[in-house]
């Protein structure tokens, strides 16, 4: 077998997804090279580095269907046995991912591009077509995904089960099954991107597609998104629209919000309250504002009494 990937995860071979995902956090964390200024450079970077090939090779179907079958050295030199019907020995290409790139993948990245893809998948020979040409790379899918605002607002985590067509180890369409971590940021807009890097369709002699989910927001029931800003309509008497009310607004992580109105509400007036709206991701700690139109309402009609108090009221003869 070689190197134990198991051992070095600190996982069973029946470890799921989310538990390499767990682990490797872990010992990640703790032997980065720049998380670790006490311990010795070369061994935390040797040892990060076992962590990052460990954890590429047991979290890609393919590499693990391999290495569990054959062991590393088949895995890394490509030659695996052949079926008993072939003639001769199946030849792979290993590509093994950065190990950057797949610590970026849990701690970093840029807004929109923040899967919990796996990067490089396991694919045939790039010339084994014959053409000396490198391997095509399928075409991306992209898929919608409705959060709803009080998600967007607050982050939240999604599992999402999928299902896609990759060649074995002989090279047949074989259907996997994976389930995916979407890691939603607070503030993430409609539009957003989240790409799983490979986690798409793969035929023989290519190198799998992309896998891109495409944030969208369900209608809520009572606040309506402007870029940062949340805005919402507030119905009010024209009594309260000249004397005052208190409002109680119910904010997306179920706060409640004591607003005092003192100044007259005239036509078209908009009350703004800072630091209230939807957060925005790139600048942590800082939010929108929450903009309230107020729609006054007037009453359907007056007795001959109240417009005379009305009048005298207000100043008029």
């Amino acid at each position: 077998m070689g190197v134990d990937y198991y051992n070095i995860l600190k996982v069973n071979r029946n470890a799921t997804e989310e538990d390499l995902k767990k682990s490797y956090k872990r010992l990640s964390m703790r032997w980065h090279p720049d998380k670790n200024p006490d311990i010795k450079k070369t061994e935390a970077e040797a040892k990060f580095k076992q962590l990052s090939e460990a954890y590429d090779v047991l979290s890609d179907p393919q590499k693990r269907q391999i290495y569990d079958a054959y062991g590393e050295e088949a895995l890394k030199s490509g030659n695996v046995p052949p079926r008993p019907t072939s003639g001769g020995a199946t030849c792979f290409h290993f590509n093994p991912r950065d190990a950057d790139d797949i610590f970026a993948e849990f701690f970093g990245g840029s807004d929109g591009v923040n899967g919990g893809g796996r990067g490089q998948s396991f694919s045939r020979n790039p010339h084994a077509d014959g053409t000396g040409q490198p391997p095509r790379k399928i075409p991306p899918v992209e898929k919608n995904l409705s959060f709803s605002l009080e998600d967007l607002y607050s982050g939240s985590k999604r599992k999402m089960k999928i299902s896609r067509t990759v060649p074995d180890v002989y090279g047949k369409p074989t259907t996997v099954e994976e389930i995916l971590i979407i890691d939603i940021k607070p503030g993430w807009k409609k539009g957003t991107k989240i790409t799983f890097p490979q986690k798409g369709n793969q035929d023989p002699g290519t190198i799998a597609g992309d896998l891109i989910f495409l944030v969208d927001e369900k209608p809520h029931a009572m606040y309506k998104r402007d870029g940062n800003d949340l805005l919402v309509n507030q119905k009010i008497s024209l009594l309260d629209a000249l004397t005052g009310k208190t409002l109680n607004l119910t904010t997306l992580d179920g706060r409640l919000l004591t607003i005092s109105l003192t100044d007259i509400v005239k036509p078209g007036y908009e009350m703004v309250i800072e630091n209230e709206g939807m957060p925005i991701s790139k600048e942590p700690g800082k939010k929108g504002n929450l903009r309230i139109n107020f729609d006054v309402k007037f009453p359907s009609r007056l007795t001959t009494e109240q417009k005379s108090d009305l009048r005298r009221v207000l100043g008029r003869s």
